[in-house]
């Protein structure tokens, strides 16, 4: 088991040393043993040792503990840890000379554009054979003359000058030894400036310009669908890839027919007459009229089906059913040979054969015949 050399040894100072002594010991050597620095074999683990001693070292509790135990104490046992866990590489060289080791500053490479969202009305028809529609957005594009840089052509981004192309600023506060990092507000976080802002995009390397597409609309979709375009939205900073579009589709409902999934509801008035006697009627689908039989008797809250007058299956083939619910009218004026008629009719009539249920009207009855 290697034995770990004296803290104050690896800084090279004596035990009796100032804090201000040992800040400058450990500047000095983290220069020039970092990594990024001295590429020599070993220089790596010498700067980890360093960073150790001047974790414990630059706070009085644990330097108290460590004068006093040395490294067989609290603070330098087996498996004690003086950074928490935590890359000293990330918390001490960064603390004091404003960048992190091993190049992992902050990212500002291309980044991935905005999505953005677009809501297409459709017809209660297109909805169900489907359609081909132009739509027409704003969003932002890559500027064409400066290619994104933000820079007028001709000239190039220089480093910022107030982070020093870091992106950001550290402040260390004297209270608690603790750095406060936020982001550059003169570069706003991307480490360079243009000294001459592109004309066309002000510096912002991208445009806000109209774009018109064809979107295809695929039969039995509905308000519930969503369709994607991959690449369609704006454009990103630096050079980066487009997001995406996505498009909700709003559904006009329709004057005669309700949808339930890939089924089309219907409801038929009947007159009395036609309910009782039956009738033969053309019945309007959303392909056009069909003919119907009614049979005699019928009464309201009756149903029919037309097969295959219904929604194409949006994943698969065929198309749901056209279901006609049936309405039995009583008018409600009557001439006055109509009012002789019934009340003919009345008299020949059977007390008994009066039944039937209390009208829930159209969306009850629907309701009922889907079993809901």
């Amino acid at each position: 088991m290697t034995s770990k050399r004296d803290y104050y040894d690896v800084l090279g100072v004596q035990k009796g040393a100032s804090q201000d002594e040992i800040k400058k010991a450990f500047r000095r050597l983290a220069r020039q043993y970092h990594p990024d620095v001295n590429k020599e074999p070993g220089a790596e683990a010498l700067f980890k040792e360093i960073g150790e001693a001047y974790e414990v070292l630059s706070d009085p509790d644990k330097r108290a503990m460590y004068d006093r135990f040395g490294h067989s104490g609290p603070t330098g046992g087996p498996g004690y840890d003086p950074f928490g866990g935590q890359d000293p590489f990330g918390s001490i060289f960064e603390a004091f000379f404003g960048g992190q080791a091993g190049g992992r500053g902050p990212q500002r490479g291309p980044q991935r554009g905005a999505d953005l969202g677009y809501t297409l009305q459709l017809s209660f028809e297109e909805a169900v054979f489907g359609a081909e529609k132009e739509i027409e957005f704003r969003r932002l594009e890559t500027c064409g003359s400066c290619r994104g840089s933000g820079a007028e052509p001709g000239t190039d981004p220089v480093r910022c000058p107030k982070c020093g192309g870091l992106g950001e600023v550290r402040t260390r506060a004297p209270i608690f030894n603790m750095v406060t990092v936020t982001t550059c507000d003169q570069c706003r976080g991307e480490g360079t400036i243009n000294p001459i802002p592109c004309r066309e995009c002000r510096g912002d390397g991208r445009v806000r310009q109209s774009r018109t597409i064809s979107v295809k609309i695929p039969a039995g979709v509905d308000g519930s669908s969503k369709i994607r375009y991959t690449g369609e939205g704006e454009a990103g900073p630096r050079g980066g890839p487009n997001g995406n579009l996505y498009i909700t589709l709003d559904v006009q409902p329709h004057a005669i027919f309700l949808r339930e999934g890939n089924d089309i509801l219907m409801e038929l008035p009947l007159n009395v007459a036609q309910a009782a006697l039956g009738t033969e009627l053309e019945v309007p689908t959303i392909d056009g009229q069909e003919p119907l039989k009614v049979p005699a008797g019928t009464q309201t809250g009756v149903t029919f089906k037309l097969r295959g007058k219904g929604v194409p299956y949006l994943r698969g083939s065929g198309r749901g059913d056209q279901i006609v619910v049936a309405r039995v009218v009583v008018p409600q004026r009557l001439t006055d040979q109509q009012r002789r008629l019934f009340q003919e009719l009345e008299k020949s009539l059977d007390p008994e054969q009066i039944g039937g249920t209390p009208d829930e009207g159209f969306f009850g009855r629907l309701k009922s015949t889907l079993g809901l």
